[in-house]
C-alpha cells in the first residue's frame, strides 16, 4: 500500500480541490471541465492553485514530451530540472518515464509547490522528485549549475495569462515575466540540452536565434482533439524526435 495522502487543502492559503462546478470560480470552469485531461487523479484529491490552472500542461501532453525527452536526450544524462514546477504535471510524468537518476522541480510560489507535492504524493512519485522552493534562475545559477554535464533542462514558462490566444503570432521576445532570451541565457550556463514548452503561435524566428549555431534545432507540436495544443523547442544534443 501507498502512503496515505491529504485530501484536505487550506483553503485560506489559496489552494483547492474543487468537487463541483458551483465551487469552481467563473473564469476558471472551462479549465475544471478539462480537470480529468488535466489529472487523471483529479478525483483522488488533486490540489491547485487560481493560477496554476491556467499552466498547467494536460497530463497526456505531459506524458508524450516526457517519452520523447526520455528517448531523445543523450544517454548520458541522468538528471532533469524541471524549472517551472507548477501543480506538478511535467515532474509527475518524468517520473513516472523512470529515466532519470534525478528529477529536481522548482517552483517560486509556495503554495503551488505545497500543491506539486501533493499531487506527486498521490500518483507515487513523490520520492523520486526533489523539490525547491525559488526563483528559476537564481536556483539554476546558484545551485545546479554544477550539474550540467548530467542534466536535461525542462521549462514550461509562463506565457503572460490566457491572453496570449490573441496573437496571431506570439512575440517570444515580449512574453513576460521572461522573454525567450532571458531564459535562454540563464539555462545554457547549466547546460546546452534545454527544452522549452511554448505557445503553439510562436514565432519561430525567434526561437531560432538560439542554440548552437550551424546546429539545428527541433521543434515539435503537440496536440489534442485533432487541435495543436502547445509546441517543444529542443535545444542541444538531443537525438532526432
Amino acid at each position: 500500500m501507498g502512503e496515505e495522502v491529504e485530501n484536505m487543502p487550506d483553503s485560506e492559503s489559496g489552494i483547492h480541490h474543487f468537487d463541483n462546478v458551483d465551487q469552481v470560480p467563473y473564469e476558471l470552469q472551462k479549465y475544471w471541465h478539462q480537470r480529468h485531461n488535466i489529472f487523471s487523479k483529479y478525483d483522488e484529491g488533486i490540489w491547485m492553485t487560481d493560477d496554476s490552472w491556467f499552466g498547467v500542461t494536460p497530463e497526456p501532453v505531459a506524458l508524450q514530451i516526457a517519452d520523447h525527452i526520455s528517448r531523445a536526450a543523450p544517454p548520458q544524462k541522468k538528471v532533469l530540472i524541471d524549472v517551472f514546477g507548477g501543480p506538478g504535471g511535467n515532474a509527475i510524468a518524468f517520473a513516472l518515464s523512470s529515466r532519470w537518476d534525478q528529477i529536481f522541480v522548482v517552483e517560486k510560489d509556495p503554495e503551488v509547490l505545497k500543491c506539486a507535492k501533493h499531487n506527486a504524493e498521490i500518483y507515487g512519485v513523490a520520492k523520486k522528485i526533489h523539490f525547491r522552493l525559488g526563483d528559476c534562475i537564481e536556483v539554476v545559477r546558484k545551485v545546479y549549475r554544477s550539474l550540467g554535464g548530467k542534466a536535461v533542462i525542462y521549462g514550461s514558462p509562463p506565457w503572460g495569462g490566457p491572453g496570449y490566444r490573441d496573437d496571431a503570432i506570439f512575440n517570444l521576445e515580449t512574453m513576460q515575466p521572461y522573454s525567450i532570451g532571458v531564459l535562454y541565457k540563464a539555462f545554457e550556463i547549466c547546460t546546452r540540452d534545454i527544452v522549452l514548452y511554448l505557445p503553439r503561435t510562436s514565432n519561430l524566428n525567434h526561437l531560432a536565434k538560439y542554440g548552437e549555431e550551424g546546429k539545428k534545432f527541433q521543434v515539435v507540436h503537440f496536440c489534442m482533439n485533432g487541435a495543436s495544443k502547445a509546441l517543444c523547442a529542443y535545444y542541444g544534443d538531443f537525438s532526432e524526435i
